[in-house]
């Protein structure tokens, strides 16, 4: 087992509260339209700017578009905790040798934003947002196009995420595809489509893995 790819949303990150924050300020302001953090999450799949041109009614959505970046980092710091377990698996993990990627939908820039505020910047070796990519997850391109980057096989990998389109993309790809409901907000709750293993603690995800790191993966 070569490599680790994650989503970042609910699984490496606990974003939510502060995607939430930025979307219902976007449609308060621009369509005069209050939405529940439900709502707001059923529209994921494309990236913050596709959610917006997809979703708005305004005409103005390039200036939506800027409101939300406005208001995602104006609330970031106060909405989006670090986790320690998380930024200790990943340090663990490159210790190992391990390569890591990240295949989120969010865009390039919110996910700088975050990756700047939760100093992960230095943990991954290929990273694919949802600006590089043309069909979103619960398709498997991104996580193909990460594996292809990363010049490792797909039974080689394994991708880890928190919502069905996360499962659903895995497993699309033929990969060992982890669950996990880890931070307090998370996308899922119950899976569409099963993943190989659910964890619910960090913990458990680590001590999951071959010490070495060399030990085939077994779906």
């Amino acid at each position: 087992m070569k490599a680790i790819i994650f989503d970042f949303d609910g699984t490496l990150a606990n974003t939510l509260p502060v995607c939430d924050y930025a979307f219902q300020s976007v449609f308060q302001e621009f369509d005069n339209k209050v939405l529940t953090s439900g709502e707001i999450r059923a529209m994921f799949g494309p990236s913050e700017v596709g959610i917006i041109k997809e979703n708005l009614l305004h005409e103005n959505k390039e200036q939506a578009i800027e409101l939300y970046y406005e208001k995602y980092l104006e609330k970031h710091n106060e909405l989006v905790a670090a986790n320690q377990e998380i930024q200790d698996l990943l340090t663990e993990l490159k210790k190992r040798g391990i390569k890591l990627g990240i295949v989120t939908g969010k865009a390039k820039r919110s996910l700088e934003i975050s990756m700047q505020a939760l100093r992960m910047n230095d943990f991954f070796d290929v990273i694919i947002t949802g600006d590089d990519v043309v069909q979103p997850k619960p398709h498997p391109e991104g996580l193909l196009k990460a594996l292809s980057q990363l010049d490792v096989k797909n039974d080689e990998a394994i991708f880890v995420g928190d919502s069905d389109a996360d499962i659903q993309a895995g497993i699309g790809a033929d990969v060992f595809t982890v669950g996990v409901q880890w931070l307090p907000d998370i996308q899922t709750l119950e899976f569409s489509v099963a993943p190989h293993v659910l964890y619910k603690e960090v913990r458990e995800f680590m001590h999951s893995l071959p010490a070495d790191m060399k030990q085939p993966l077994v779906k």
